[in-house]
């Protein structure tokens, strides 16, 4: 299987006015021949290093699905995902107490995709989501989870453990989108609970289209184009991450 991805992110309006910085992070990389890891994460605004745990959980998780991959043909098991979501705590934990600090200041959201040639993992916590292209027809793998109240939504770090959804799905899908919460209004049809089949259908036709494997440079500086472009902006202030893969 040939993989290829376009992937950027970029700071919201409202980020720049205040003079605060992008707290998305992402991470995509094949895993071995044929097989391919995604992840996105958001720092919460109102945690004071919420782009360091974004990329903390990016890490962490890159690190772990690697080594697995290397060594592993079927997938990992629900418990040993928990158990690398604990370790991703403890170490957030960790630097939190070195700083003075404490966990929920490193609040980050998470949303990520394994891929092999049989199945598809897909495990989140959070207001980021993935979706999977079967057929003509785009599908929501991990709907977005608000908090009990507007404008909030669950982190890594929530006390006393997250709300980790993982969920499993034979080999049907040949692509699939990641994206933060800022991307949702754009990519999803909240009353509907449905992908956004009009925005996704042009968006991977030139990553779909490439010739290359691996990350496509040039699309992926377009992305961001878009990204920060007013027709973006005017709908959202929020930081904005997107991912495009392409097995096709």
């Amino acid at each position: 299987m040939a993989w290829r991805w376009a992937a950027a992110s970029a700071i919201g309006t409202s980020h720049i006015q205040t003079g605060g910085r992008l707290e998305d992070a992402h991470f995509v990389s094949r895993m071995g021949n044929e097989s391919v890891f995604a992840v996105v994460s958001d720092g919460a605004g109102s945690a004071k290093f919420g782009v360091y745990g974004a990329w903390l959980v990016c890490r962490t998780l890159a690190v772990r699905f690697r080594e697995w991959a290397r060594d592993n043909s079927e997938l990992p098991s629900d418990e040993l995902l928990t158990d690398w979501i604990d370790e991703m705590r403890d170490r957030i934990s960790a630097i939190a107490e070195k700083r003075g600090s404490t966990p929920r200041q490193f609040a980050a959201t998470l949303a990520a995709v394994f891929v092999t040639p049989d199945e598809t993992l897909t495990l989140y916590i959070g207001d980021s989501a993935v979706v999977g292209r079967r057929g003509s027809n785009w599908e929501v793998l991990c709907w977005p989870e608000n908090g009990e109240y507007a404008s909030t939504t669950y982190f890594v770090t929530d006390d006393p453990g997250p709300r980790l959804n993982i969920a499993r799905y034979t080999r049907e899908h040949d692509a699939f989108a990641l994206f933060s919460d800022g991307v949702g209004d754009l990519a999803l049809l909240h009353s509907e609970r449905a992908a956004h089949q009009r925005f996704f259908v042009p968006m991977m036709r030139p990553v779909d289209d490439s010739t290359k494997d691996g990350r496509l440079l040039n699309l992926s500086s377009k992305l961001k184009d878009y990204l920060t472009g007013p027709a973006v902006c005017e709908r959202t202030d929020d930081d904005k991450t997107l991912v495009l893969i392409s097995g096709s």
